[in-house]
């Protein structure tokens, strides 16, 4: 009988991560799991309270304060990080901070709302695994990123709510190496949110970013404005700007749901790379990823990667939003047998004039855009600014 595709792929990983086979012994490295059952792992020292009859399972986070889930010194690799909490309400998630250093730097590598971090935008939960994430039932968080280190790993979690958090339980696993290779890179999470973004300006996924690296890919929320109906927000391509890019990028995408493996628009999704865990609901919220895990994107000087706010819709619609108010400027129509690129006519057509191309109506437009960019980097901190404040990560 045959091997399952499954068990090939999943063998097949088991040994592109870990370097060997699953039933070989690496010369080096130690198994380490640190909770509050264990902080930090400390051999030998694993459930001492309430005579060893799960005692400290769980801790609670006050409003205003911080908690260590991991602060070792040494080299070693961060493979699995599980945590779950009482109150997954957005406000909450939003709130939460989760922030990781590398090797004693002042500056967090990882700096992100807790509930983005894991995979979702817009601070929800959802029941999905892909090949970084995984939430199995909507109650949890599990991250598999791999997060080298050579001197010191310090893991945080801080409550910028005003409400207590009664319960917080995690488990992270990592394994204990003598010394970590000369070209190791380190793991980085950057979030950014613009609440509405300047008209006809690309949008900062991942600022540009300096040093040597990859880029492993986002996670972005949408929330949609209103003034916009129901027309389709996703008409935006994804750029990469590489090494010295300056006006165009090298890398270039055709349109968002394009960009995360779909077409024709963007439903509700669960793929291993890409995916739609939110799509129109409620009041027309998307959360989507993509991760480059397949089709590597590296730099070696420098990286940003940008999305365009684009919208489209029929003709007589974007006409009707215009007339309301909504701020957009047309930028090309779908007229079925022929494409017309507006800004490359002489005139321009007016949107209302009856010259004016009819047809899908594509347009720039403002939204609700926040994303969760991940990468590594050969430095254990970057040049990105620090997460934005509390007030500025809420989601009304």
């Amino acid at each position: 009988m045959k091997p399952s595709y499954l068990l090939l792929f999943f063998t097949s990983f088991c040994s592109l991560a870990s370097g060997q086979e699953i039933y070989q012994l690496p010369k080096h490295g130690d198994t380490r799991w640190s909770s509050f059952e264990n902080l930090n792992g400390t051999k030998g020292q694993g459930g001492q309270a309430n005579k060893t009859a799960k005692g400290h399972a769980f801790e609670a986070l006050k409003a205003g304060q911080s908690v260590n889930l991991l602060d070792i010194r040494g080299a070693g690799i961060i493979q699995r990080i599980w945590l779950t909490v009482s109150d997954r309400s957005p406000e909450m998630l939003r709130s939460l901070r989760i922030d990781m250093y590398w090797d004693g730097a002042a500056q967090p590598a990882v700096s992100a709302p807790l509930g983005d971090f894991f995979g979702v935008g817009l601070g929800r939960t959802t029941t999905f695994q892909n090949a970084l994430f995984s939430n199995p039932e909507g109650r949890s968080f599990n991250c598999n990123i791999p997060m080298p280190f050579r001197k010191a790993a310090r893991i945080s979690i801080s409550n910028e709510s005003e409400k207590d958090l009664n319960l917080l339980f995690f488990d992270i696993n990592y394994e204990l190496r003598p010394k970590m290779p000369k070209d190791m890179l380190y793991f980085h999470a950057y979030w950014t949110r613009n609440p509405k973004n300047e008209l006809a300006k690309d949008i900062d996924l991942l600022p540009k970013v300096q040093g040597r690296g990859r880029y492993l890919g986002v996670n972005i929320g949408v929330i949609a404005d209103s003034v916009y109906l129901q027309s389709w927000f996703g008409e935006g391509e994804v750029k990469i700007y590489l090494d010295g890019d300056s006006t165009f990028p090298t890398l270039n995408g055709t349109g968002t749901e394009d960009y995360i493996g779909t077409g024709w628009g963007q439903g509700k999704f669960v793929h291993q790379y890409q995916g739609c865990l939110i799509a129109g609901e409620p009041k027309r919220h998307w959360a989507f990823y993509r991760y480059h895990l397949p089709d590597p994107v590296y730099f070696r000087q420098e990286c940003r990667v940008t999305i365009q706010m684009i919208g489209g819709d029929e003709l007589e619609n974007v006409r009707k939003m215009d007339k309301a108010g909504a701020e957009l400027i047309p930028i090309s129509v779908d007229a079925g047998t022929k494409f017309y690129c507006l800004f490359e006519m002489n005139p321009t057509p007016k949107l209302h004039s009856a010259d004016f191309p009819n047809g899908w109506t594509n347009f720039y437009r403002r939204d609700d855009v926040s994303a969760t960019a991940y990468f590594y980097l050969d430095q254990p901190q970057s040049n990105l600014a620090p997460l934005a404040q509390v007030q500025q990560r809420e989601i009304k």
